[in-house]
C-alpha cells in the first residue's frame, strides 16, 4: 500500500497532540530562561527562544487553521519530523548529547507510534539516529559556570547515543506491536456493533410486528364476527353467500398470520420482554439450523436440573449460535449439545466430530482472538481469521460467562465449554 493511500487508516488526535506540544514549550522556555537568568549561565539563549517562538506558531496554526479533529498519517509524520529538528537545534545550541534532556528527543516517535504507520515510525526513527550521530560530533557547549572542569572521556560520551537508540528502537518496537494488536481489536468490536445494531432492529421489527399483530387482534375479530353474522342472514343468497365465505375465510388466514407474528399469542402485551430457559434458546437455535442442514444434532438436558428463565438477550442468542454454527459448519456427521446445571451454576459443552481446534492456536492460547490465522493448511479455508469466534466469545463474556476452548477427548473435535454462575445467569 502507498504512503499516501495509507495516510487517512492512520491518524492522531489533533487536541492531544496540541497540548502536548504546549506543555513541550512550556517546559522548553522555563529550562532556558531558568538557566539564564537563575543560575546565569550564559548561552546563546535569544536563539534557543526563538526557535521555539516559531515552534509555537506552527502549533497556533495546527490549533486555528486545521479543522480536522484527526491529523491524518502524512500530516502526523510532517509535524513529527519538524519536533525532532526542532529540538536537535535546541540540543545542538546547549551541549549536544551532553545535555542532560536529550533523551527527550525520542519522545515524538515513541509517542507517536501506536498511531502511525510503520513506514512513518521508521522514517522518524532513522531522523533521530541521524540526529543523535550529529549532535555527537558537532554541538556547543553544555551552558555551565566559569569554574567548571568536567570533561567526560570519548567512549562514555559515545555510549550515550547508543543507550538513547536502543532504548528508541525498543519503545517504538512495542509501540507499534501495541498499536497495531488497538486496531486490530478494533475492527473486530466495530463488527461486533454492526452485528449487534443488526440483531437489534431485527427483534426491534419483531416487537413492531407484535405490537401490531396485538392491536389488529380486536378489529379483526369484530370483522370476522360481522362477517359470520351477514354469512347466516345470506345464506340463501348464493351469490352474496360466495363472497361473504371467501371474506370469512380470508379473515381466518388474517388470524393465522397474526398468530405466528405474536410470540405469545395469549399475553396481552410485553410481547419482547418474556423470559427463556437456555433449553429454550438452543431448542430455537438447533431448529434453525435443522432446516439448512442434514447433520445430526443430539441435545441432552438431563442434568439441567435448576433452569433459570432470562430475558431474551441477543447477545447470548448470537453467540450461542456462532458456537452451534461454527460446530456445524466442521463436524462431519453430528454435533452434540449438554446442558447441566445445579443450585450453583449452569454449563452448556458443545461438540462436535470435526477436526477440532488448530494445534498451533489451542497450544498458544490464541482460540477468541480477532484476525488471527492457522498453519493448518488442510483446513485453511474452513478456520478463517477466527473473528466468529472472537465475537461470540466478546458477546457471552459481556454477559457473565466463562468459556473455555479445547479438543474434546470423546470425538476429537472442537470442544467449547460455556459457564455461567447461577447467580450471573441471572443477572442478564
Amino acid at each position: 500500500m502507498k504512503f499516501r493511500e495509507t495516510s487517512n487508516l492512520y491518524s492522531l488526535n489533533k487536541l492531544t497532540y496540541i497540548n502536548l506540544r504546549w506543555i513541550a514549550y512550556t517546559g522548553q522556555l522555563i529550562a532556558i530562561l531558568f538557566v539564564e537568568f537563575v543560575l546565569k549561565y550564559k548561552f546563546d539563549y535569544l536563539i534557543c527562544i526563538l526557535v521555539i517562538f516559531f515552534s509555537i506558531l506552527t502549533n497556533v496554526y495546527l490549533q486555528l487553521r486545521i479543522k480536522e479533529n484527526q491529523l491524518n498519517n502524512l500530516l502526523s509524520t510532517y509535524y513529527l519530523s519538524f519536533d525532532i529538528l526542532q529540538l536537535s537545534i535546541l540540543f545542538y545550541l546547549t551541549g549536544g548529547i551532553t545535555n542532560p534532556f536529550i533523551f527527550l528527543i525520542i519522545v515524538p516517535a515513541v509517542f507517536s507510534s501506536q498511531y502511525i504507520t510503520l513506514k512513518s515510525s521508521i522514517l522518524l526513527v532513522f531522523l533521530i539516529i541521524l540526529a543523535l550521530s550529529v549532535l555527537s560530533l558537532f554541538y556547543l557547549d553544555l551552558p555551565h559556570p566559569d569554574v567548571f572542569h568536567f570533561h567526560a572521556p570519548k567512549y562514555f560520551l559515545y555510549a550515550i547515543p547508543i543507550s538513547i537508540t536502543i532504548g528508541l528502537i525498543f519503545l517504538v518496537y512495542f509501540g507499534i506491536k501495541f498499536g497495531e494488536e488497538s486496531r486490530i481489536r478494533q475492527k473486530a468490536y466495530d463488527k461486533i456493533q454492526e452485528i449487534m445494531a443488526k440483531e437489534n432492529e431485527l427483534v426491534s421489527l419483531g416487537g413492531q410486528a407484535a405490537a401490531a399483530a396485538h392491536s389488529l387482534g380486536t378489529p379483526l375479530s369484530t370483522i370476522m364476527l360481522t362477517a359470520k353474522e351477514l354469512q347466516k342472514e345470506f345464506q340463501n343468497n348464493d351469490k352474496i353467500k360466495k363472497d361473504l365465505d371467501l371474506l370469512v375465510s380470508q379473515s381466518n388466514r388474517c388470524s393465522e398470520i397474526l398468530k405466528k407474528l405474536t410470540l405469545n399469542p395469549n399475553i396481552e402485551d410485553d410481547f419482547i420482554d418474556y423470559d427463556l430457559t437456555l433449553n429454550e434458546y438452543i431448542n430455537e437455535i438447533v431448529r434453525s439450523f435443522k432446516e439448512i442442514s442434514n447433520k445430526e444434532f443430539i441435545t441432552d438436558y438431563h442434568k439441567h436440573e435448576n433452569p433459570i428463565k432470562i430475558k431474551k438477550s441477543p447477545e447470548v442468542l448470537y453467540g450461542l449460535r456462532n458456537f452451534i454454527g461454527n460446530a456445524n459448519k466442521f463436524s462431519k456427521k453430528k454435533i452434540e449439545i449438554f446442558l447441566s446445571s445445579n443450585e450453583n451454576s449452569t454449563t452448556l459443552l458443545i461438540r462436535d466430530d470435526g477436526p477440532g481446534f488448530p494445534k498451533d492456536l489451542i497450544d498458544k492460547h490464541r482460540l477468541g482472538e480477532p484476525y488471527i490465522r492457522s498453519a493448518d493448511k488442510a483446513n485453511i479455508s474452513k478456520y478463517g481469521l477466527g473473528l466468529g469466534t472472537f465475537i461470540g466469545k466478546t458477546l457471552l463474556e459481556k454477559k457473565y460467562a466463562d468459556i473455555i476452548f479445547k479438543n474434546s477427548n470423546v470425538t476429537n473435535g472442537a470442544e467449547v465449554t460455556i459457564k455461567w454462575s447461577n447467580k450471573n445467569l441471572e443477572k442478564i
